[in-house]
């Protein structure tokens, strides 16, 4: 067996610190920005909707630019420190938005125009933000975690990247609730902000690039449409083909994903104290479960193991659609048994994709894929998966009326559980396929 390339302590804080709040960042603005819009501004998941995609256009497009332009320079540490600086200060600027300032600024005393500018504020401030943090962390962390890995090692590092989503899904799901009944939105987006940005700083000081990265003397239009090339996709078929699978995946994640915490509130009408328990509960130990699972997952064939966590994924999102009924306290224990097995197969297949990707990735061209990788990632999945959610949603026609503003409020249907179960059913097309190629590349 190969021996498998130690990484050093200093490389593995700056895993756990960039990726951590990172993933923090990310998940105030995939989930609980969200329900900041839902329960401060207006009730309708189909302003979450429009939210969700733009964002997802955003990511793919700054990705696919900052991917080329770090590439170019032979620098990843500035791409990644300075935008984290810039990240935290836009987060920050989210205290600041809110109805009575937006009726105070612009001299509107209209109820629903109000709301409209409001929404329109925050869609376009979430598209700032996103710029930034997709520079920083989706096109150049993620380069920089490829330049300093190799494929004896990825399956750890991923492991223990991929269970960051989880811990801050956690913190921003429960923590994060309570943080917002003690000090306030304001106080909780300038303290995330705050945070984010000095992570940035000590990246100034710690980050180093990693010594094979060289500047690059390729022309630019040549680097953007490096990955749409016939030749490129033709040499590296397994690599699209894992985003093919990558791309159904998250597509079946962004049809529940964005109205999950709206779901649990509205739908199940769980306090959040309950669903940050439960949540709490479900994500300490599928996060210990995948731990278990990946420390091993380098010396097994990745894609056999996806097959099995597929399945595992599949039927726990399917499971909580059965979800129903008043009896509150039997709910929470089916939320936490069916939420631990959807969650094991969801971390290990981010996990385990997420590997193959870096597996197959070429080294000296890992900067210009990270658009590519974002269409599969993000852009598609971002526009398909809350398309698909919102259209469940409206077809169940389940509102009430806000005592709030007196107008209609959407709930997020339990439609959406089931639907991205089967979508993610639909993986196992392409997995097929790749088990088939990389059988060949292995007999070659």
């Amino acid at each position: 067996m190969e021996n498998q390339t130690q990484i050093s302590k200093k490389m593995w804080a700056i895993l756990i610190v960039f990726g951590l709040f990172g993933q923090i960042a990310w998940a105030v603005e995939n989930m609980y920005f969200n329900l900041f819009v839902y329960n401060t501004i207006v009730k309708d998941t189909a302003v979450v909707t429009l939210m969700v995609q733009l964002s997802g256009v955003m990511a793919t497009v700054v990705t696919l630019f900052a991917g080329i332009f770090s590439d170019k320079l032979g620098n990843r540490k500035h791409f990644i420190s300075i935008g984290y600086i810039i990240w935290g200060i836009t987060i920050l600027i989210f205290a600041f938005i809110k109805k009575d300032n937006t009726a105070s600024i612009f001299g509107i005393t209209e109820t629903a125009k109000i709301i409209s500018v409001t929404c329109t504020i925050v869609v376009v401030m979430d598209c700032v933000m996103t710029l930034f943090g997709s520079t920083a962390n989706d096109a150049c962390f993620n380069a920089w975690v490829t330049d300093n890995t190799d494929h004896t090692n990825r399956g750890k590092v991923e492991g223990v990247l991929s269970i960051m989503p989880l811990i801050a899904m956690l913190i921003v799901a429960g923590g994060f609730g309570m943080l917002v009944s003690a000090i306030g939105y304001d106080g909780m987006f300038i303290t995330l902000g705050l945070v984010v940005s000095i992570v940035g700083v000590l990246g100034l000081f710690y980050i180093k690039d990693a010594p094979a990265l060289q500047k690059s003397d390729s022309v630019f239009y040549k680097d953007l449409i490096y990955g749409f090339k016939p030749s490129v996709i033709k040499q590296n078929v397994t690599f699209y083909i894992v985003l093919l699978t990558i791309g159904i995946y998250s597509i079946a994640c962004q049809v529940f994903m964005p109205y999950l915490i709206i779901y649990l509130q509205e739908y199940l009408k769980f306090t959040v104290i309950e669903y940050s328990i439960v949540l709490g509960l479900v994500i300490t130990l599928g996060a210990v479960a995948v731990v278990l699972i990946t420390r091993k997952s380098d010396k097994y064939r990745k894609d056999k193991l996806c097959y099995i966590f597929t399945s595992v994924f599949a039927a726990g999102l399917i499971a909580i659609y059965f979800i129903k009924g008043d009896n509150h306290t039997f709910n929470m224990v089916l939320l936490g048994v069916f939420g631990l097995i959807m969650l094991i197969g969801y971390i290990s297949l981010l996990s385990l994709l997420g590997a193959m990707v870096r597996d197959y990735t070429p080294k000296e061209n890992a900067g210009k894929l990270q658009g590519i990788r974002m269409i599969f990632y993000v852009l598609i999945p971002m526009f398909v998966g809350p398309a698909i959610g919102q259209a469940l949603n409206s077809s169940q026609g389940l509102t009430y009326i806000d005592p709030d503003t007196e107008q209609l409020a959407n709930i997020p249907a339990p439609e959406i559980f089931l639907v991205a179960g089967l979508i993610v059913l639909l993986m196992f097309i392409p997995l097929v396929f790749l088990t088939r190629r990389i059988n060949k590349e292995k007999s070659e």
